[in-house]
């Protein structure tokens, strides 16, 4: 297996709960308006550290999509999916661009984000 190189993002970033390994600018998230299984999720234009999954389809609330799960390589665990193919011609802004599950990450201030109820509803969350 090669040499892991993680990236280090200056400034106000995201970073996985649960080794610390950066994975995003806060200048780079493009709508804090989605959800998830554990709340909030946020939609990013650019990640970083992070590996994809196998591309699956996927009936989100705003229709069909191939997406892919995206893993911190610090730790491995599941930090959100990647979009990699919109349906909807509506949807496809977007294509390219990962969203992160808020509940998996810690905060620019380093705190972490601990939903204390499941949200149903808002923009995209996983199976409709």
């Amino acid at each position: 297996m090669g040499r892991l190189f993680v990236v280090n993002l200056e400034g106000r970033i995201y970073s996985c709960k649960h080794c610390r390994t950066h994975v995003a600018l806060c200048e780079d998230v493009i709508s804090k308006a989605f959800q998830c299984r554990h709340g909030k999720a946020y939609l990013f234009s650019k990640v970083v550290n992070v590996t994809v999954g196998e591309k699956e389809e996927r009936l989100m609330l705003t229709g069909m999509h191939t997406v892919a799960d995206i893993f911190c390589v610090g730790c491995g665990s599941m930090v959100g999916w990647k979009y990699e193919t919109a349906h909807e011609k509506n949807q496809k802004y977007k294509e390219g661009k990962s969203v992160l599950e808020r509940f998996k990450l810690a905060g620019p201030d380093g705190s972490g984000y601990w939903s204390q109820e499941v949200h149903v509803g808002g923009s995209d969350a996983d199976d409709a």
